[in-house]
């Protein structure tokens, strides 16, 4: 089992008055931690993939809530978007049961933050847990090993059941994919046409790095513009993908509106696309290496509560810079290059217009990038 660095914190909030609320993709290892973290307490398990559990905890009273939870001052309740009207139910439990420390996982944003959240608002400490870390998996292996791993990685990503599985990476992504990538998508965001958001997320794959254009990828998969961007929402609320906004302050010439996506996980991206070939046969290297710096990246700044923005920036004149940090009013642009030539910069236009620190990130130095003091 690897370590996960929101253990310590989410052990901290332990008894503080709060429900305590795991969101993020399927399969990542939400319920895993919370057992990790309850292992040693008598807690109280209520699943809510399972039906008569569901039964029982939809738009219960306060009497009905006292008789489930018995004398248990710990109770977790797993997939907790699958239960109807849970928001309340868990407001009832934090507000009437001080002695009880609630806890609860959900795999889609779009589902269990619009239940929970009105009802809850003060009353819990919410975290999102992605697939693990560089971090996580450096802290595990050990440095020379997860260096010499690091191919694999921008192949296979880091499920934890993909990490676990050595030599049968593929047969995992494959059943990843089709079992649970889609499944609370096609669940609980009235997706009418699936065949389409099969297109679209293929679509996607081969644009990683690329500014996206909703107009073009709607002629692409044969629907509107609207419907495009209303499944790239679901996307990413469903936690597949994530979008980077264009950075712009000064500039007349800068693009202002368009985006770039990527994908949480390189593994999930390659099984959308359905290449897995070595790094030194590929076209899109340099999308893969982009991809995974940023996706870490993304990771780090949740996790250690950075207050960062992230952005790209390009000119109409193309130049460009790969990603872009606002942070406390300090501007930080990085290029990304698997291997770093001579003399590389990033361009004057951006560096004397914002005063920014800049930085080429290649394999010699990523670490410094994807893991945040």
């Amino acid at each position: 089992m690897y370590a996960r660095y929101l253990s310590d914190r989410i052990k901290n909030r332990i008894d503080s008055g709060k429900a305590i609320v795991v969101i993020g993709p399927r399969q990542v290892g939400k319920t895993t931690l919370i057992e990790s973290i309850l292992a040693s307490k008598d807690y109280l398990l209520l699943d809510g993939d399972d039906p008569k559990t569901r039964t029982l905890l939809t738009e219960p009273n306060t009497e009905q809530i006292r008789r489930i939870l018995g004398k248990h001052k710990y109770v977790f309740i797993d997939e907790a978007q699958r239960i109807e009207g849970i928001g309340l139910t868990m407001k009832i439990v934090t507000d009437r049961f001080k002695n009880v420390q609630l806890f609860a996982s959900g795999s889609s944003s779009f589902d269990l933050s619009n239940k929970i959240n009105e009802p809850l608002t003060g009353r819990k400490w919410e975290y999102r847990l992605f697939p693990i870390s560089w971090e996580e998996y450096e802290n595990h292996h050990g440095f020379l090993y997860a260096e010499q791993s690091l191919e694999n990685r921008l192949l296979y990503g880091f499920y934890p059941d993909v990490l676990n599985n050595v030599g049968d990476e593929v047969s995992i992504l494959r059943n990843l994919v089709n079992s649970y990538l889609y499944k609370d998508i096609l669940s609980y965001a009235d997706i009418r046409k699936p065949g389409v958001l099969d297109k679209l997320v293929q679509a996607l794959a081969l644009q990683i790095g690329s500014e996206v254009n909703y107009s073009e990828l709607a002629q692409t998969v044969n629907v509107d513009k609207n419907t495009v961007s209303k499944y790239i929402d679901i996307l990413e609320k469903g936690y597949i993908i994530f979008k980077l906004s264009s950075f712009s302050r000064n500039l007349r010439n800068e693009i202002k509106t368009n985006k770039k996506i990527y994908f949480y996980d390189n593994g999930i991206r390659n099984m959308v696309i359905g290449n897995f070939n070595p790094l030194e046969l590929r076209i899109d290297k340099g999308a893969l290496w982009e991809n995974f710096l940023i996706s870490e990246r993304i990771k780090q700044i949740e996790y250690k509560q950075s207050l960062a923005h992230t952005y790209f920036w390009r000119t109409k004149q193309q130049q460009e810079v790969d990603f872009v940090e606002e942070n406390e009013g300090k501007i930080f642009g990085f290029e990304f290059k698997w291997k770093k030539k001579n003399n590389q910069k990033l361009p004057k236009t951006f560096t004397e217009a914002y005063n920014a620190e800049t930085k080429i990130i290649d394999k010699e130095n990523f670490r410094e990038f994807v893991i945040i003091d």
